[in-house]
């Protein structure tokens, strides 16, 4: 007997022999020991068992056999495999992701806890609908009948929690399980605290910030007898095994966040949520108040059911939005610092009515880069190709794509000077200048620089929502899906970083992040305000947003994406290709590019040197692939992978790596 067996390396599967007192033991799925390379061992997951004996090679054989049953089922080994053939890497980069690392290594393992039944049934247990919420639930359940994929589109603070709630509900007492994917850590704790006053201990919780032992207990809970019967996590959640999977839930499913990039597979948790959904035969929720363009597409073309909720949770009024043209009162010097006066006073009046205030602020650190006074020298990473961020706490300079920090130069080495001035604005410069306007107010700030660990989240989100702190800043994490009833203000400080990305998606993400964060603000009979300070306050996507009108937003990003061969009407595969050596990189990339356009045509364009040309040592060029809906994706991969194992084979390209990126964000 022979295996076919899948390694925690960039392969599909390598080829053992099974000894004949083992083969009674092994089984697809089952996690084996084999020999690697000299030295190495591994622990492998057996995708195939055959009588095959390859040809013209030396066959080891298999150590050991580490599981009385499967620890991966048939239906997730089909789920590997369509990822990696969708997103055009290897079934061994697929393993690597998808279980937790004790469970790739021989002493891997956690005690299993015993299930307590303390709900038997939740029948009962569920907060009442309101009747736009009742309505949406009926809406959506009619929706399954015909459709797979339903697309609730619900406006923030609507109470779209509670639809997912009864729905839940409705699954389990069909007998069936439930994946809630969410985008962010963050939001998990909020979530966890709703889902468990419902359904208690039969919902699990998974994502990376947990210890790598209780990400495997979740993950043998799940393969036991008495798994939970609802999952809530992030996008790493749908590589876990579910025996009865009736209903996915992606919530916030335009979030950016759901789509992996590095290291391979660069998924996206939504379209493999779908996927998986559909292999497993259960229906999928997506929830958002700012539908993704592709989604919405969807649901317009009668792809996907589509669900409206229109009525804010308690009657919310939506918050006034009033826009502040920052670029005029600068030139009137009528604005110092990062604040304006209305944003000023409206701080003012919500500390002095004990309500609480979030400021939104998307870059961290205390400012973008410092330079030298006298000559303009930047200093920059000797890794990558970026300019260092200026953290004050630590009195450091970081770069944000390495890691790598550094000290603050005593003299500028062009001019020999040595007086440095920080420029532009971060969380932690916006922080330290509120302390100075509202010394009396306790601040949080929310960044990857103070929220890394995950009891670090949950303090300030809990501190923040009992009242413990009056005004929390941070970036894009404030923006996605938190609730708090006693936010009055939320101030935006400048909109146009977001909108002068050199992206085709740029103009939506900013709709989708102003508009989600000012969906933070407001309160029962009492509309929030948010105040808007941008430099762009006549363009088109703020208009869009101070009038909540996501269908002119939709409609005119449409209307460039047919024009210029964008998503959803081509879809996107970006080659990437790097190496040490920027001449060698070049001259390779060019040759790719001219190999690609013998097969592709004029759906290749580059290659170019992306914003960012050099990361961690390597240089980096771009090819960008355009491919029309209906072409045969399968055709494309296959020409890809031929035509990448034909540039790694020229002599030039000795330490080149080349991988794809399909569906990029």
């Amino acid at each position: 007997m022979f295996a076919d067996i899948i390694l925690p390396v960039p392969f599909d599967t390598f080829t053992y022999a099974v000894p004949k007192d083992m083969e009674c033991r092994v089984a697809r799925g089952c996690r084996v020991v084999v020999p690697f390379g000299a030295k190495k061992t591994h622990i492998g997951v057996v995708e195939k068992l055959h009588d095959d004996a390859p040809v013209g090679v030396v066959i080891k054989v298999v150590s050991e056999v580490l599981d009385v049953t499967p620890s991966v089922s048939g239906e997730q080994i089909e789920f590997w495999k369509w990822m990696a053939d969708y997103y055009i890497c290897s079934l061994g980069e697929v393993y690597k992701a998808a279980l937790p690392g004790g469970m790739k290594q021989e002493e891997g393992g956690a005690r299993k806890k015993k299930k307590e039944s303390l709900f038997a049934d939740c029948e009962g247990l569920v907060n009442t609908l309101n009747p736009s919420q009742q309505k949406a639930f009926d809406e959506i359940c009619k929706s399954f009948t015909d459709k797979d994929i339903t697309l609730l589109h619900g406006v923030t603070s609507s109470g779209k929690t509670e639809v997912y709630i009864h729905l839940i509900n409705k699954c389990l007492t069909e007998g069936k399980q439930v994946l809630y994917l969410l985008p962010e850590i963050a939001l998990t704790t909020q979530i966890t605290e709703r889902l468990k006053k419902v359904f208690g201990d039969r919902l699990g919780v998974y994502h990376s910030k947990f210890t790598d032992n209780a990400r495997v207990e979740v993950y043998k809970r799940q393969l036991s007898g008495n798994p939970y019967d609802i999952i809530l996590g992030v996008r790493s959640s749908v590589f876990l095994p579910f025996r009865n999977l009736g209903l996915v839930i992606i919530d916030e499913e335009h979030e950016t966040s759901y789509k992996q990039q590095d290291p391979a597979p660069r998924y996206h948790a939504r379209g493999a949520a779908i996927m998986l959904a559909r292999q497993l035969g259960a229906k999928t929720l997506l929830g958002t108040a700012t539908p993704s363009i592709e989604s919405y597409s969807n649901a317009r073309n009668g792809r996907y059911g589509y669900v409206e909720l229109t009525q804010r949770y308690k009657d919310m009024k939506l918050p006034e939005i009033c826009t502040v043209d920052i670029k005029r009162l600068k030139h009137q010097k009528r604005m110092k610092g990062a604040f304006s006066q209305t944003l000023v006073e409206e701080i003012e009046r919500a500390l002095a009515n004990k309500e609480q205030v979030i400021l939104f602020q998307n870059r961290r650190g205390y400012s973008p880069f410092i330079e030298c006074k006298n000559c303009g020298w930047v200093p920059r990473c000797e890794h990558c190709d970026v300019s260092l961020t200026y953290h004050k706490r630590t009195g450091m300079l970081s770069c944000h794509y390495c890691g790598h920090t550094y000290g603050i130069p005593v003299r500028c080495p062009q001019c020999e000077e040595g007086e440095f001035m920080s420029v532009g604005l971060g969380t932690e410069k916006v922080e330290d200048e509120i302390k100075k306007l509202f010394p009396d107010a306790v601040t949080q700030r929310m960044d990857l620089d103070t929220a890394r660990t995950r009891s670090a989240y949950e303090r300030i989100i809990s501190e923040f929502a009992d009242h413990k702190s009056d005004i929390l800043i941070g970036t894009q994490m404030v923006s996605k899906g938190l609730d708090f009833d006693n936010v009055s203000v939320v101030g935006i400080l400048d909109a146009d970083t977001m909108l002068n990305m050199p992206d085709f998606r740029s103009h939506e993400r900013a709709f989708h992040v102003i508009a989600q964060v000012a969906g933070r603000a407001g309160r029962k009979n009492h509309a929030g305000k948010v105040v808007l300070q941008t430099r762009s306050a006549d363009s088109d996507i703020i208009t869009q947003v101070v009038a909540n009108d996501y269908v002119s937003m939709y409609n005119n990003q449409m209307a460039e994406r047919r024009l210029f061969r964008y998503p959803p009407f081509h879809r996107l595969i970006y080659v990437y290709m790097k190496h040490r050596d920027n001449q060698r990189v070049e001259q390779l990339a060019s040759i790719m590019a001219d190999r690609l356009r013998l097969v592709f045509g004029d759906r290749v364009l580059g290659p170019d040197c992306p914003p960012v040309g050099r990361v961690q040592s390597l240089f980096i060029r771009k090819i960008i692939l355009k491919i029309e809906i209906g072409a045969s994706i399968y055709k494309v991969r296959t020409l890809l992978k031929d035509i990448r194992r034909e540039i790694l084979s020229l002599p030039l390209a000795n330490s080149l790596n080349i991988y794809f990126d399909v569906d990029p964000m």
